[in-house]
């Protein structure tokens, strides 16, 4: 008998697994630390689209530990901050936060995240910030605050510009980073990048963290008002006692190292007026304007207040100028190369503040 042999062909066994998307319901969390934190089950989908809102929401409350600090940074309600958080942790399937009645806490998985994702979006601004230098290498963002921006540079501003045509200077103009208490030790390389900045320009201490930083100039204080108000006044003005007759002006920009009326008058020995009263500003631009405007004395900044006194709508009656400890500093970034944009400006902003010393 003649036997055939037979052929095995080879078997292909397919196992098709559905993908199961779940739904997580959280367990209400105590008031305490003291529980279970719930983990990501293994089959957890992952969504296919980064929530970015909600982590950028995320890592914002997690580097204040606070919800309306992060609403403050991101300019949104702190209503909506929770909600970006809730969806998050509804999305992963587990808590990021403790929330305590004195604040908030990073759980387990909230601390094994925060930090990568706080790289991550410090990544993403330097790649913004890359893509700006691209499409316009000769684009320099500049930040200071408004009282400097309109009373020392923008008058000297074209001197610059006719000199460098090619740069398209970006002004800044905010008081949310002026050297105050909460942020005397925070301007840092990390902030430049976030934000964007070339060059700042802050009155302080100069304390920064990883940034290029240069006095750019010191500064008096000295009261000061306009002409007309002394020759139509009727009263004198001729030693810090007469300031009893006269309006006080008060500067009430949020930096640190002002000085005010009641510090300066007890300095002078001046016990009859009352350093308390007066119209009060919250930039010191708008001050030196009431000023002008023969609406009282102000205790100014000589630096700030040089263009007016140049122009004569300013005077310093009493001749008394103290200088301060605090002082205008110029900060760029380590990083900058040496013919950049930055560079230039820095080195001109440095030349004039010597020019008129």
């Amino acid at each position: 008998m003649t036997h055939t042999a037979s052929v095995l062909q080879p078997r292909l066994n397919i196992l098709f697994v559905p993908m199961i998307h779940m739904t997580f319901t959280l367990p209400k969390q105590s008031n305490t630390t003291d529980y279970s934190e719930p983990s990501l089950a293994e089959n957890t989908v992952m969504p296919r689209q980064l929530p970015l809102k909600a982590l950028r929401a995320f890592e914002c409350t997690a580097r204040h530990l606070s919800i309306r600090d992060a609403a403050e940074e991101l300019h949104v309600t702190p209503a909506a901050v929770s909600q970006q958080i809730k969806l998050l942790e509804e999305t992963l399937g587990v808590f990021l936060f403790h929330r305590l009645g004195r604040g908030l806490e990073l759980t387990t998985a909230g601390a094994n995240a925060f930090p990568w994702l706080e790289d991550g979006f410090k990544y993403l601004q330097e790649g913004l910030c890359q893509i700006q230098k691209s499409d316009n290498s000769e684009s320099l963002n500049v930040w200071m605050a408004p009282s400097f921006a309109s009373k020392w540079l923008i008058p000297r501003m074209p001197t610059f510009t006719s000199a460098h045509p090619e740069i398209d200077l970006r002004i800044s103009a905010s008081v949310d980073w002026v050297d105050r208490q909460d942020t005397s030790n925070g301007f840092a390389e990390e902030l430049f990048k976030r934000l964007g900045i070339d060059v700042a320009i802050r009155f302080g201490n100069g304390q920064s963290s990883g940034c290029n930083t240069e006095q750019l100039m010191s500064v008096s204080v000295a009261p000061l008002c306009s002409p007309t108000l002394l020759a139509t006044s009727g009263h004198p003005l001729n030693t810090p006692d007469d300031l009893i007759n006269y309006t006080l002006l008060h500067d009430d920009s949020p930096y640190e190292g002002r000085p005010d009326w009641p510090g300066w008058l007890r300095a002078n020995n001046v016990a009859t007026v009352d350093g308390r009263k007066g119209p009060r500003f919250n930039q010191g631009a708008i001050a030196l304007q009431a000023a002008t405007e023969g609406q009282g004395v102000v205790l100014g900044l000589d630096k700030l207040a040089a263009t007016d006194i140049a122009k004569k709508r300013l005077i310093a009656p009493l001749n008394c100028s103290y200088p301060i400890d605090s002082a205008y500093y110029v900060f760029s970034r380590k990083d900058e190369p040496q013919d950049s944009a930055a560079k230039l400006f820095r080195e001109w902003l440095i030349a004039e503040a010597q020019r008129e010393s």
